[in-house]
């Protein structure tokens, strides 16, 4: 399970593209999101506190300028990014992580929070140069599901600012 900012599918589609200018095994268009969290696999009685959670945050509009590819060396992972993400996102995302430790969950972190979106895994670090960013204005935060049959992420609750 993860908190996630969920684009609209128009805001996912735009990005797509971007997956053509790197290499790697592409993430399936209908998964792009942003990761405030991860959580790992939880149990079915940490549903109804998570999504108490995700009810009780305090949502800000969001407008996220993905202008920039980057790459994790270590995971091997080409993904978008934002050259400066809005200070809202990166109090959305500290206050995301308070509530989950006050309430008993450890995020699974590997450092920094840095707001990306992965576009390819076991990729080479990107060569390309963007031009023309891309704008998520009507993302929400969701609280989701991964390691379904058939790849694609659940929603299990949405929320909008």
């Amino acid at each position: 399970m993860f908190f996630a900012l969920w684009p609209e599918p128009a805001e996912r589609d735009a990005l797509a593209p971007w997956q053509t200018l790197v290499r790697g095994r592409p993430v399936v268009t209908a998964n792009l999101h942003l990761t405030l969290a991860f959580l790992g696999w939880q149990p079915a009685a940490a549903v109804a506190p998570l999504m108490a959670i995700l009810d009780e945050l305090s949502v800000p509009p969001l407008r996220l300028e993905f202008d920039m590819l980057g790459y994790f060396s270590g995971q091997r992972i080409a993904w978008a990014g934002m050259r400066a993400p809005p200070p809202a996102l990166l109090a959305l995302q500290e206050q995301l992580t308070g509530a989950l430790a006050r309430a008993g969950f450890t995020a699974d972190s590997h450092g920094p929070f840095r707001p990306h979106v992965t576009l390819t895994r076991h990729a080479p670090a990107p060569e390309a140069l963007i031009t023309t960013p891309v704008i998520w204005q009507h993302a929400q935060v969701a609280l989701m599901r991964s390691g379904t049959p058939d790849g694609v992420y659940r929603v299990l609750r949405a929320r909008r600012h």
